[in-house]
């Protein structure tokens, strides 16, 4: 990893930092209409994986796909004004902040279902194999989605059909308020668990973006390559509540020194601190950048606010059986 990416990462983090923060602080204002999943502690995958995703690729997500959708290349606007419901929102604001879509940078979609994505995905690789494209498939999905059988019957497709596809699992350790405890076996290790279906497997440390941006590389190597699926695991934490811009402390099914140990691995802070001590920020750069990404998110926000709603026959078209 060069300088370039390493600052180009760091930029990216906190993009999508503030971007979610912005959310968050005017969610009350009661203009958004829809639930929000903020995927704020979870930036270093989604910046990562931003650095290897080439354009011809495509990625399907979940209910937490902000990220991963303008990882990916999606306009900032237009996912903005989707979640204010208006109709130059990328889902001509139908869909939501949980259902994205954006055809022109191949974000294929993502949806509220846990695990729904997953096999839709696999038509997706099976498609580009069959036309013989050059592209690979990306879908993001939380640990709660390895409990869907959907899971293990598309991964058992994937490897049979040599599939060019990667599964993303960030694993935040819960499922709503449920940790993994009592959802799956004791001691499980859930990229072991999958490697042993016969898919390679690798897994990172979520918060630490260098560690992602490799196991990303190795996996796209990997599929360029052998022409076969991958799995990947990443270890992460939300920093906030599972659905909406609060913090939830007070439901108590996370302990407070949980909540306290991982954010002191807040991938940003902790990033920031190794590119200070290479002389590549400092303060005012930080500072200059962090009001750079404020104005720009601004903007979106006031562009979305003057935008128009749709027109009632909107919401009539491109329905299907």
């Amino acid at each position: 990893m060069n300088n370039k990416t390493l600052l180009s990462m760091y930029k990216k983090m906190q993009f999508f930092r503030i971007v979610e923060e912005t959310i968050a602080a005017r969610y009350h204002e009661n203009k958004m209409r829809c639930p929000v999943h903020l995927a704020i502690g979870q930036e270093a995958i989604s910046a990562a994986f931003s650095q290897v995703a080439q354009k011809g690729d495509y990625v399907m997500s979940s209910h937490r796909a902000h990220l991963h959708y303008l990882a990916k290349g999606g306009s900032l606007n237009s996912m903005i004004s989707e979640l204010y419901g208006k109709e130059n929102g990328c889902s001509l604001g139908k869909g939501g902040s949980m259902h994205l879509i954006d055809l022109k940078v191949n974000f294929m979609g993502s949806t509220a279902i846990v695990g729904n994505t997953i096999p839709i995905s696999a038509g997706i690789a099976m498609a580009s194999k069959i036309k013989k494209e050059k592209s690979m498939t990306f879908v993001f999905f939380g640990d709660g989605a390895i409990e869907e059988g959907v899971f293990y019957e598309t991964v058992n497709f994937a490897i049979v059909k040599e599939l060019p596809i990667v599964f993303v699992c960030e694993n935040n350790f819960y499922s709503v308020y449920s940790p993994l405890k009592p959802r799956q076996p004791k001691d499980r290790k859930i990229f072991k668990m999958v490697e042993a279906m016969g898919i390679k497997s690798f897994k990172a440390d979520g918060n630490q973006i260098k560690k992602c941006y490799r196991t990303f590389s190795d996996a796209k190597k990997y599929v360029d390559s052998k022409k076969k699926p991958v799995f990947l695991e990443f270890e992460t934490y939300r920093h906030l509540e599972h659905c909406g811009p609060n913090n939830d402390d007070n439901l108590n099914y996370r302990g407070s020194k949980e909540i306290l140990r991982w954010k002191k691995k807040d991938p940003i802070i902790n990033f920031e601190k190794e590119l200070i001590k290479k002389k590549l920020l400092n303060k005012k750069k930080i500072y200059l950048e962090k009001n750079k990404i404020k104005k720009i998110v601004n903007t979106a926000f006031f562009k979305a606010e003057k935008s128009s709603f749709p027109n009632q026959k909107e919401a009539y078209r491109n329905l299907y059986a």
